[in-house]
């Protein structure tokens, strides 16, 4: 069997020893080719060599009965497990996996992963970086630049293989015992290795981590390797292949075999030893003057020069992208760290997202956001970027609803930064950026259906039924209805109906106005049938109405604050719904009510005020006696300022041109207090913040009659300054403003 066998110990995602690999396969000629993995998922391997696999891709697998417990196997074109697939493929040589299957590892409980988690810390450091160790021995400050110096980015020939195979062999030789899983792997690779010796004529070829390289050339017995494999954990599982990310291949994204910079190991897998250096600049130069940078012919040249001679001097066979980005730092980004920082990540990381061939045979929803994706014409990418839909076109339309559904199913390929508020309901801004990790929560909702409508609308039935608030039931609808659900819609709006008929909460009718006027203004730009919402929003303003003097009466300041915050919510809402205006009135006259009641919240009348004033239902001689009403000495001081914030937060604006709202506040403002004055300062900042600069420069001449807006006839004291300098300095503090003039 030994002369047969040929073991290649690799690094995992590493274009140098890929390489190498591929040369040995070829004078080697091996009639089988054995590649570490999940053994029980071999079938799949040979669809790596299909030309419609475009890398970075990854092998997915995942318990049957829980798609939560996944594990990935990532490979690039730099991978050496990669070339050897598509080596195996083209020659027509038996290949399979032969490391421990995936139903092992997904079949662990949670403890036993503790447990192996806990005996990997413990474990030798040597184990757990050989190649940190083998650095260490050479006078290296890290394991990365030795391995690219010796193998990746080394131009020299030699038996490389057999030297790492030396190297692992003496660190191996010191080592402790190894944990229970790592024993019953190279247990189980050694069984598959004399199972194909046994079945193949010829050379085998082994692909394998080159600290395992040791241990799979020892002779054992095979009742003993077995021994280790009893017991072990065992669970249906799935497999597939699942497009990846090429930030998800860098070790700054928590993958345990991570590359530093995936970029350049694309760079040194595509290009030729003696291009590397001019290739590799040109594409920095080309990414600099996309970005708007001034890159000269002249400055490329001295950086190639200046990165050769840094590796000179620190005896490096060849520049490594340290060396390189140094030099491209000090002679195209004229010396500023913050000018490469920008382009970097494009360089070094890259925002590739592989594909999958449309035979492969994928979890259903997987299936059909392929599907969806090819017919809305989104694809997907690492990197986020900007996209603007126009929902009253149809791909518009179909994009943000295949969004909306993935949202739903807790897949946040787009995230929403505008929903059309400021630029009509038919815009929506969103930012894509696809995670691998999405293709395990697709898999996940598998129980709710087989397609991304089926398990979106599934999803949505399900948390409707489980809601038990109002408000965010009404939000649910909102979701259903955007995402073009129509049997979820259908039934978020009957549940609605059960539940507002049985809820007299005045909080919790108000907070489900607003989604619902969201799915009323939707209607225009969406499909969908809002009939039975048209008929039911009206009746739960109406509740709200009868419900709210009961729900504002003598409330503590948080619950006054979400109360405040719910009516000019639902006030917002019932203008957008443009309902009736006997709906109208009868909320308005809940308001009104508010001001006539001694038990009102005084922050919830100011409210109640300012809105019945913004709709000139109180007039403005009214309006102005009610505040001084209201703030007159008499009054306590913190129903005074609670009304005072309800009235005046958020609208300001309008002390600039209404003089008896002015004076109102004025006279209220010289009786307080100077404790209560003070005490008072962070309500009166919170008030005014809204004014930016200009309005409360209009505010001050109104108030002391300066310039053009210091009219006599809107002079609100006459020389105020000269008759009470200590007012005209509280005022100017009060509003953040310069010295007076």
């Amino acid at each position: 069997m030994a002369g047969d066998i040929h073991l290649f110990g690799i690094r995992h995602h590493g274009p140098g020893s890929a390489r190498r690999l591929v040369q040995a396969l070829d004078a080697l000629k091996p009639v089988a080719v054995l590649i570490e993995g999940p053994s029980d998922a071999s079938e799949l391997l040979p669809m790596l060599a299909d030309p419609d696999m475009v890398t970075p891709v990854a092998l997915l697998t995942y318990a049957e009965d829980n798609p939560a417990h996944a594990s990935f196997f990532p490979f690039a074109d730099y991978s050496p497990e990669y070339q050897a697939a598509c080596w195996a493929v083209r020659h027509g040589a038996t290949l399979r996996f032969i490391d421990l299957p995936a139903s092992d590892r997904l079949g662990s409980s949670a403890s036993d992963i503790a447990e192996e988690i806990a005996a990997r810390s413990e474990e030798d450091p040597v184990s757990r970086d050989p190649i940190g160790a083998l650095a260490t021995a050479a006078g290296y400050d890290d394991g990365e630049s030795w391995w690219s110096d010796v193998i990746e980015e080394n131009p020299a020939t030699g038996p490389v293989f057999a030297a790492v195979a030396d190297a692992m062999t003496a660190l191996r030789a010191q080592e402790k015992p190894l944990s229970a899983r790592e024993a019953a792997r190279e247990a189980h690779m050694r069984i598959e290795i004399a199972k194909a010796a046994k079945e193949c004529e010829g050379a085998v070829a082994v692909v394998c981590g080159a600290w395992h390289v040791p241990a799979l050339a020892e002779r054992r017995s095979l009742s003993t390797d077995r021994e280790l494999l009893k017991g072990r954990p065992k669970a249906k599982i799935k497999a597939t292949w699942a497009p990846w990310t090429a930030p998800r291949l860098a070790r700054a994204s928590g993958y345990g075999a991570g590359v530093v910079a995936p970029g350049w190991c694309a760079h040194l897998w595509e290009t030729r030893e003696g291009d590397r250096v001019a290739l590799w600049l040109a594409r920095v130069t080309r990414v600099l003057r996309d970005r708007g940078h001034f890159v000269s012919t002249a400055s490329v040249i001295e950086a190639q020069r200046l990165g050769i001679a840094l590796a000179a001097l620190r005896e490096r066979p060849s520049p490594g992208f340290e060396e390189l980005r140094e030099a491209a730092i000090a002679c195209l980004c004229n010396g500023e760290r913050a000018v490469w920082d920008d382009v970097a990540a494009e360089l070094l990381i890259g925002a590739g997202v592989g594909s999958i061939p449309p035979s492969t045979p994928l979890a259903p929803l997987l299936d059909d956001l392929q599907r969806q994706q090819k017919a809305t014409r989104l694809k997907p990418e690492a990197l986020e970027r900007a996209l603007t839909l126009d929902l009253r076109s149809e791909s518009g339309l179909m994009r943000s609803t295949l969004l909306h559904r993935l949202g739903v199913l807790d897949v946040p390929w787009g995230r929403l930064t505008d929903a059309g508020r400021s630029r009509g309901t038919f815009r929506e801004n969103w930012q894509l950026r696809w995670e691998p990790e999405f293709a395990v929560r697709l898999v996940e909702n598998l129980l709710y259906g087989s397609t991304i409508a089926e398990a979106a609308g599934g999803r949505l039935i399900e948390a409707m039924s489980k809601e038990a608030e109002l408000g965010a039931l009404a939000s649910l609808v909102r979701n259903a209805m955007i995402a073009d659900l129509p049997r979820a819609t259908e039934s978020g709006i009957a549940a609605l109906e059960t539940k507002a008929a049985l809820t007299s909460d005045g909080q919790a009718l108000l907070d489900a106005l607003p989604p619902m006027a969201d799915i009323l203004r939707y209607g225009e730009a969406r499909a969908g049938t809002v009939e039975h919402l048209a008929a039911l929003m009206p009746r739960i303003v109406v509740q709200a109405a009868i419900a709210l003097p009961y729900a504002s009466r003598n409330l503590d300041g948080p619950a006054a604050s979400k109360l405040r915050g719910a009516i000019l919510a639902a006030d917002t809402a019932i203008q957008l719904a443009q309902l009736e205006a006997d709906i109208v009135a009868r909320w308005r006259e809940a308001l009104t009510a508010l001001l006539h009641d001694d038990q009102t919240t005084r922050l919830i009348a100011g409210t109640a005020a300012r809105l019945l004033y913004e709709a000139e239902l109180l007039a403005a001689d009214h309006t102005a006696d009610l505040l001084a009403r209201m703030l007159s000495p008499g009054t306590p001081v913190a129903e005074a300022a609670g009304f005072f914030e309800g009235f005046f937060e958020g609208a300001g604006q309008r002390l600039i041109h209404d003089a008896a709202l002015r004076s109102a506040v004025d006279g209220w403002l010289l009786a307080l207090p100077d404790d209560a004055f003070t005490a008072s300062l962070p309500l009166f900042r919170r008030v005014f913040s809204a004014l930016d600069r200009n309005e409360r420069r209009r505010l001050m001449d109104v108030l002391f009659g300066r310039g053009t807006g210091g009219a006599k006839g809107y002079r609100l004291v006459p020389d105020a300054g000269a008759v009470w300098p200590p007012h005209e300095a509280r005022v100017l503090a009060l509003l953040k403003v310069g010295a007076a003039q």
